[in-house]
């Protein structure tokens, strides 16, 4: 896959990212880990979801949120990270990618998680590691609007049989790496393979 820099408009801010174009118009977002903590979209995870997406014939786009990397701007507590999100499914939609899945890893998967509590997306989300032990999380509005959690069995921010409950009472499948931390350092392969499954069935399901 060939991605291009790009910049594109959220609110008054620009926003940096790398766009990967496949045919049709199935198109997907990827939010990165926390800006706060090193997160930008240059992650080893968010680099195992657009790999994935794009085989499977999504059109990808991994940004920056604001105050990251050249983006402009300055951190906003999740707040501004949301109109991050819509401004760059607006972009894609701009781009004739109707068809939108957000997938998100940790702070990542928190944001898209609370941008999905007001919308819907044609495509049910992706979260990895969503660390529902430190941050606020409400899964009660997302029933149907999260198509697969992952996380790994070793990770102290997300609790899997915790997660696995809530994902069970949402209607989402549900995936663990046992032994994996929060990082996936070296898990990578088997993230992407358990990506690659499940797309697989989506793609099945058309």
């Amino acid at each position: 896959m060939r991605e291009e820099a790009i910049v594109f408009q959220s609110g008054m801010l620009q926003l940096e990212g790398l766009y990967a174009e496949n045919a049709g118009d199935e198109g997907s977002i990827v939010c990165h880990p926390h800006p706060q903590m090193g997160g930008t979209m240059e992650n080893n995870v968010v680099e195992a979801l657009i790999s994935a997406l794009f085989i499977h014939g999504f059109s990808t786009l991994r940004f920056n949120f604001r105050g990251v990397d050249r983006s402009e701007g300055t951190y906003d507590n999740g707040v501004g990270e949301q109109e991050d999100i819509g401004a760059a499914i607006s972009w894609l939609k701009q781009k004739g990618k109707f068809h939108v899945l957000t997938a998100g890893y940790s702070f990542g998967a928190w944001v898209s998680a609370k941008w999905l509590q007001d919308h819907q997306n044609e495509h049910p989300a992706i979260l990895i590691a969503p660390p529902i032990n430190v941050m606020d999380f409400d899964f009660s509005p997302l029933a149907g609007k999260i198509g697969l959690v992952v996380c790994g069995g070793r990770d102290p921010y997300c609790a899997h049989e915790r997660m696995k409950d809530i994902a069970r009472q949402i209607g989402s499948h549900f995936e663990f790496l046992p032994n994996a931390d929060h990082f996936f350092f070296g898990r990578e392969s088997e993230l992407t393979a358990l990506l690659n499954a499940y797309l697989n069935v989506k793609i099945l399901e058309k």
